[in-house]
């Protein structure tokens, strides 16, 4: 390599990571409301009108929490790991099982009741599941195939080909925007129609997702970095150093601020305005995390928890550095 890149190379190296420790304070100093004890490890949140959902492994559960109460008011056993994502659509929420084989869950919210969906399951232990206006939308193979789910008859009512080693869909927009893992792109597809539209670059090996301020956002495992696609024009914008690169960990927006967690690096925050890395959080915990009912609700994997963290404080401490 010319010596004028490989310097180049690590002068851009050193000044994210001057970055990341210059937002970074210590975890402690989050304010918790409430850190719920749930089983032997805790993963996916999903958001309800009235819930907060946590899916487990010891047992292999969703969890359901009164937000109002913060109590852990259900424990819905499931037959396999919920590693896979978590959906509310349909009057249901939707479980990916890693089980053998795998399996697609549906969990009535009303009556709690558990039903399996045949010939259905993820394609990866970290992949992901969204709903649109009309389908469930799943990756059911690693070679490329995303599933259309039809939710009321559990049948799938189209296979799109997306790239090998996709795994995790967002609706949002009107369309599905699909990470691929296994390297470094996202695929766009038309909900209505299940059509490829575009495939559009970000840094390696993005999984996890979200969208707002008028992109949507991968957190890429290869760098822990952040990308950003303008939901107009299909093009990346920017791409952010995190610091934060390996396996899990997870992504959401809310109030300006895009939202990422990784185990020992439980909360970070890039602010949607500045495209800059403004807090960030290290020690003990972290992996998943939503937000709803006012607060950002953080699991500590390891630990099994799940805390409630008051979004508003959050921000305000984020945005005090």
């Amino acid at each position: 390599m010319d010596a004028s890149i490989l310097s180049t190379l690590l002068a851009v190296a050193l000044t994210a990571a001057t970055a990341a420790a210059a937002a970074q304070r210590p975890v402690t100093e989050l304010v918790r409301t409430t850190t719920i004890a749930l089983a032997r490890n805790a993963d996916w949140v999903a958001i309800t009108d009235d819930a907060v959902w946590v899916g487990t492994k010891g047992p292999n559960a969703v969890q359901r929490i009164d937000p109002r109460a913060n109590v852990r008011t259900a424990t819905i056993l499931l037959p396999g790991n919920p590693c896979a994502g978590l959906a509310v659509g349909f009057g249901s929420l939707w479980v990916p099982l890693r089980a053998h084989p795998n399996r697609l869950a549906r969990v009535d919210l009303r009556t709690r009741s558990v039903t399996l969906l045949p010939g259905l399951g993820p394609a990866a232990k970290e992949g992901g599941i969204t709903t649109s206006a009309d389908s469930v939308w799943l990756v059911t193979d690693a070679r490329g195939v995303l599933a259309r789910i039809d939710p009321s008859t559990g049948r799938i009512r189209q296979r799109v080909p997306v790239p090998t080693g996709s795994f995790n869909p967002l609706y949002s927009g009107g369309r599905i925007w699909i990470t691929r893992a296994r390297g470094a792109d996202v695929t766009v597809v038309d909900a209505a129609t299940g059509t490829v539209k575009a495939r559009v670059p970000t840094g390696p090996h993005p999984r996890f997702l979200s969208a707002g301020a008028g992109a949507v956002w991968t957190l890429n495992q290869g760098d822990g970095s952040l990308s950003r696609i303008d939901a107009q024009s299909l093009k990346l914008t920017n791409t952010i150093a995190l610091e934060t690169p390996g396996p899990g960990g997870d992504i959401t927006f809310a109030n300006g601020i895009i939202w990422t967690t990784m185990q020992k690096v439980p909360l970070s925050g890039v602010d949607t305005t500045t495209n800059t890395l403004v807090c960030q959080w290290v020690g003990s915990g972290g992996d998943s995390l939503a937000i709803g009912h006012g607060a950002i609700w953080l699991t500590d994997y390891d630990a099994g928890t799940v805390s409630r963290i008051e979004l508003n404080d959050a921000a305000a401490r984020c945005r005090s550095s």
